[in-house]
């Protein structure tokens, strides 16, 4: 009887390489990960962070023993050209200007990624994926610029912030965000992020590691998006973002409630569109229990063939 065969070992990380884009007089880091030739990949993905970190953190990380735990690297050996990039105020990105990088500027910085990377890798319109206020920047960015977009998955979504918990939270601290431009965050910050809707959702060690490379980069992040989602909601139109549209909702993400992610889909023009609940996931998706079934659900609406027959 043979022996059974060892399990594979883990696959090396791929290497990464950095680029900077301009965006009138502020410098975007972004990263990129391919695991093909670029012009050979199947599509382009850009992924768009949120409110309180960096991009390389959301869609890079690494932990120990958790097989897949980079987003980017899944997609990238999927077949992806696979970008994100640090907003100005976050990261490695210019970080010096007067402002509180609010969800405008937000959209604006994803037209300034979109632009370079077109420049570098051709006119392929991109495979679009925000979280939490990365999807309000998203969508803004596809209801704007709709040539530049293939297919726009929208993750911890919020549209006119009716029935979410975690906003009546946040709006008691308005005025403090509205006085200042950025605001310190630390461990006990992050771990609040999957405490706050509902805890056993993601592994410590996976918070642990999140943490540590979120306040690598950063020890306070902008408060524009805060302001935005508390105070200046709605920010995008639906009726206007005419790209194909997935909306992923975890089921107990509390930034958003189902109705009012419901009236944003039924809004959208385009019959190319899904909404999708994601069980057991709270809030920050790509690193809770469950992220392998996140990545399923949003590689299946990137490689989702065109339809041959629209009526």
């Amino acid at each position: 009887m043979s022996e059974p065969s060892a399990r594979a070992a883990p696959a090396a990380r791929l290497e990464g390489s950095e680029h900077w884009a301009d965006k009138d007089g502020a410098r975007l880091f972004l990263w990129e990960k391919c695991a093909l030739e670029p012009r050979a990949a199947r599509g382009i993905v850009l992924f768009v962070h949120g409110s309180s970190m960096a991009s390389q953190p959301t869609f890079d990380l690494e932990v120990p023993g958790r097989e897949n735990s980079s987003a980017m690297e899944y997609f990238a050996r999927a077949g992806f050209d696979t970008w994100c990039v640090d907003m100005e105020g976050y990261g490695r990105s210019t970080k010096d200007r007067d402002n509180n990088a609010p969800i405008s500027q937000g959209a604006d910085d994803c037209l300034a990624a979109a632009t370079y990377i077109r420049g570098l890798r051709g006119k392929r319109p991109l495979l679009v994926y925000g979280i939490s206020s990365g999807a309000l920047r998203a969508a803004l960015f596809a209801q704007r610029h709709p040539d530049l977009v293939a297919r726009l998955a929208l993750d911890a979504m919020v549209w006119t912030g009716e029935g979410s918990p975690t906003l009546l939270q946040r709006r008691a601290r308005l005025t403090e965000f509205r006085a200042q431009h950025r605001r310190p965050i630390d461990r006990a910050f992050v771990y609040s992020i999957f405490n706050r809707d509902h805890p056993g959702t993601a592994e410590d060690r996976v918070i642990d590691a999140f943490a540590d490379a979120i306040l690598k980069l950063d020890q306070s992040v902008p408060t524009g998006t805060y302001v935005d989602m508390c105070a200046n909601l709605p920010i995008c139109d639906p009726q206007k973002i005419t790209v194909p549209t997935l909306i992923m909702r975890g089921q107990w993400d509390g930034i958003a409630s189902l109705d009012d992610l419901l009236g944003f889909f039924e809004k959208l023009p385009n019959p190319d569109k899904q909404f999708t609940v994601m069980p057991g996931i709270s809030h920050a998706s790509f690193q809770q229990k469950n992220y392998m079934l996140v990545y399923h659900i949003l590689l299946s609406f990137f490689t989702q063939p065109e339809p041959v027959y629209r009526g």
